[in-house]
């Protein structure tokens, strides 16, 4: 179903792909848009048992699309440094294919929520995780991407 990597020797192992997922702080998550024109936008998400988390407001074009087509593709670029004297940039990728679901179940968007949080905030305590949390739950909106294909690669050295 998913095409393999032509350049196997750049490939990244499945242990890299996940260490760049659980790393990295942003990511682009491109869906189905109107039209069937692709529509890709930035976003920060966390990556925990083996799935990708990530808040949005609860209306809008993003989630639109995914209402219509679940299924979605989500990059990471995990290094990316020019290497100016050698024309050409040394880099480390992630690309994932999956389906994405609108949490609903109140327990759910809370490990989520929870989680996200902890992963751009790990040295505030968590009595302040839980007020920001409960600030904000009702006005968001926690999207779940389960990963069907995973596939990393890296520049020649």
């Amino acid at each position: 179903m998913f095409r393999e990597m032509r350049r196997k020797k750049q490939q990244l192992t499945e242990k890299e792909c996940i260490e760049i997922l659980e790393k990295s702080s942003s990511g682009v998550l491109a869906v189905s848009g109107d039209d069937n024109y692709p529509y890709a936008v930035p976003l920060s998400y966390v990556f925990s048992d083996g799935k990708v988390y990530f808040h949005c407001a609860r209306q809008g074009y993003k989630l639109d699309c995914i209402k219509n087509n679940d299924k979605v593709s989500f990059c990471v670029i995990g290094q990316d440094n020019v290497i100016q004297s050698e024309f050409r940039t040394a880099y480390k990728s992630v690309i994932l294919f999956g389906h994405a679901r609108i949490l609903e179940d109140e327990s759910e968007i809370f490990h989520s929520i929870r989680t996200l949080s902890q992963k751009y905030s790990p040295d505030v305590p968590e009595e302040e995780h839980l007020a920001e949390i409960e600030k904000f739950k009702n006005a968001l909106c926690m999207v779940e991407i389960t990963p069907e294909h995973i596939t990393g690669k890296q520049s020649k050295n």
